[in-house]
């Protein structure tokens, strides 16, 4: 019954908007023709953000509990994996707190502490990826949502094996591949957020969230480490 409860929450709380909310799906630039991408702060302007995701890259997370290696394969994941890509081209991904980190589940972010920013991406929904190949095992990552193709810029990585997620609309998009046993530090002890924390953080950003949880962890950045 735990678990179940945990996964409900998942859904109700991923991302907040309606269910059917979708937007159409942007014009990627295709990084192997060497298209420039404009230098602009791409947080606030992400229709200039919008990329097409090397077809294989690793992913450098540096944490404040350490630093872990995920590694991205396009085909598994299209539309989701060029969200992701775009959005650590676009540093989107510095700084973010670890909201939500549920012991024996997963830990979940993406929120930004600059409520303009997360404003501007939390209402660029993407369409759900179908399922394919991998599975919410132990250390891959995969995105929040509240319902079908509502996915924008929340995450969680999968704490131990979360198959059950797989036929609920949740897509992995990539696995561990050095530094699996670092997130079994991340800090659990605030567990479960309650309804309206997720609503106050979007809207008050980081200084709400370090007075309600003085000691979450945070993402201090992404760093795409190889294309092929």
């Amino acid at each position: 019954m735990k678990n179940l409860l945990f996964f409900l929450s998942l859904i109700l709380f991923g991302c907040g908007g309606a269910a059917n909310q979708t937007s159409s799906q942007p014009q990627l630039v295709n990084l192997e023709e060497k298209v420039e991408v404009p230098t602009a702060d791409l947080r606030l302007f992400p229709e200039m953000a919008e990329v097409r995701a090397p077809e294989k890259f690793l992913a450098k997370f540096i944490t404040t509990f350490g630093d872990f290696v995920i590694s991205f394969e396009r085909s598994s994941a299209p539309i989701g994996i060029d969200r992701f890509y775009s959005l650590v081209k676009a540093k989107y991904y510095e700084d973010i707190l670890i909201f939500r980190a549920i012991n024996n589940f997963m830990f979940q972010f993406g929120i930004h502490g600059d409520p303009e920013i997360n404003a501007i991406w939390k209402e660029r929904k993407i369409a759900d990826d179908p399922h394919q190949t991998l599975s919410n095992k132990r250390g891959t990552i995969s995105f929040a949502s509240a319902g079908p193709n509502t996915r924008s810029h929340q995450l969680f990585i999968n704490l131990v094996d979360n198959s059950r997620l797989d036929n609920a609309g949740f897509t992995p998009l990539g696995e561990i591949v050095e530094g699996l046993e670092v997130i079994e530090r991340v800090n659990t002890e605030y567990g479960e957020n309650r309804p309206t924390f997720q609503r106050l953080f979007s809207e008050r950003g980081n200084p709400y969230a370090h007075e309600q949880h003085p000691k979450l962890d945070r993402i201090k950045k992404i760093i795409i480490l190889g294309e092929k």
